[in-house]
């Protein structure tokens, strides 16, 4: 979320922002359980305090596959070897064997808010090829459109198919499905993920601002009548725009979106399943002092703005853990500003990697968490292989064999010129 838009996640930003600018970037910059217990239980954070490294250290490479995007925000990849680049600016571009095509996947910079090339946490944010995509040729994007009313944007899901060709997007096939009224231009969220359930999950941020404060002493992440703050769960397959799938844990409950599958999240930058397990873990930008990673059940609260991270935020002390589902770990804000939510890693060519959830911060350190019993550790990695000043971290991408990727931007703003995509490899 803030990384660019986590950058993009704007608090991520708020914060980041500031930072930025004053402190020469110190760390700078930006935005998919139930039952839980109702007395407070930290299995897997220490409440007292930052998570301490635990693991040793391990070595990876990066290896450039793809060059010269501007502002990238994630990859995504079809099946024939092409990796497909998403630009914040409204152009998916092909990448065949490390060469750009001439005619981009899609452009639809006609469509999208005015941006600011400096800054800003608004744009194409999510792409999600269909399950089926070979067959069906559908892909879903995420993208701030102008807004209505008093409001800043439009966060748009819209469904496109490919040409007959099937090289690139019929511009107009577009179908949009869902769009949410966003107050201020940061934390949109704007991941797309397809479940192992076939359904899509989207990520929407709090509404903007510092301490999600659009919703007055509840905040947006808390209440349970408007989408933001959470990640939905829709079923695109049937209907004229999408349906509610009858699993969904607040389906019948008043005063409640069908659509929420969790709550009580800031800015949800980057979430990805595991293929081997199918859980969900993800990245949730924080406010001014944490970072975490949190795995995502069926109608969990993750405690925002309540909480941030395992401390507590609202109040500042002596808030209550009731109900809320606790993160599996944390860093403060001396090791990064805004976390850039990662994969579990299910490839064959990093020896030793299997299982290990692999994120970053978007200034530029990358971890690793291990599970060792019902607690997940952390630990760092040492990257070798990436240019210099490439490693402004904005997500990662998965590839059909489970080999991993980071995207990677020199600077904060959609202006920015030379992203670039990394692969993982051997070192």
């Amino acid at each position: 979320m803030k990384k660019y838009f986590r950058s993009l996640l704007s608090s991520r930003l708020s914060v980041f922002a500031l930072a930025t600018t004053l402190v020469s970037i110190v760390l700078v910059i930006s935005a998919f359980s139930c039952g839980q217990k109702h007395e407070v239980k930290l299995p897997h954070a220490d409440p007292s305090g930052d998570m301490s490294v635990q693991l040793p250290l391990l070595n990876i490479k990066l290896q450039r596959v793809a060059s010269g995007l501007q502002a990238p925000l994630y990859v995504a990849f079809p099946g024939n070897g092409d990796i497909l680049a998403v630009e914040q600016t409204g152009v998916i571009k092909v990448f065949k064997n490390g060469t750009v095509s001439p005619t981009p996947f899609l452009d639809i910079r006609s469509k999208l808010v005015k941006l600011s090339s400096d800054y800003d946490e608004r744009g194409l944010l999510g792409l999600a090829l269909s399950p089926n995509f070979k067959t069906n040729h559908k892909f879903y994007v995420y993208y701030s459109a102008p807004p209505t009313g008093s409001f800043d944007n439009t966060g748009t899901l819209a469904e496109f198919k490919t040409a007959a060709n099937g090289e690139v997007a019929d511009p107009t096939s577009e179908r949009i499905l869902l769009t949410v009224q966003h107050p201020e231009s940061n934390h949109n969220g704007g991941c797309l993920q397809f479940g192992p359930d076939g359904y899509l999950y989207i990520s929407e941020g709090d509404g903007g601002g510092a301490g999600d404060k659009h919703n007055g002493t509840i905040g947006n992440g808390q209440n349970m009548n408007t989408f933001l703050g959470k990640i939905l769960r829709i079923n695109v397959n049937n209907g004229s725009t999408y349906t509610v799938p009858t699993d969904n844990p607040f389906v019948g409950k008043a005063n409640m979106k069908p659509e929420i599958w969790a709550y009580g999240l800031r800015n949800t930058w980057r979430y990805s399943f595991d293929k081997a397990t199918g859980q969900l873990f993800a990245g949730d930008v924080g406010q001014d002092t944490y970072e975490e990673v949190d795995i995502i059940n069926k109608g969990g609260n993750y405690g925002w703005h309540i909480t941030e991270a395992t401390h507590c935020f609202s109040p500042a002390s002596g808030c209550s853990f009731k109900g809320i589902t606790m993160p599996i770990a944390e860093y403060s804000h001396h090791e990064g500003a805004s976390i850039t939510g990662g994969y579990v890693y299910n490839g064959k060519a990093l020896t030793g990697f299997t299982g290990k959830y692999i994120f970053a911060d978007w200034t530029g350190p990358m971890f690793y968490l291990q599970k060792s019993g019902d607690t997940w550790k952390r630990g760092k990695l040492v990257i070798t292989g990436a240019h210099p000043g490439d490693l402004k971290i904005t997500s990662f991408g998965e590839d059909p064999s489970g080999e991993l990727y980071v995207v990677t931007n020199e600077d904060t703003g959609p202006g920015a010129v030379k992203g670039a995509v990394y692969r993982i490899v051997k070192d």
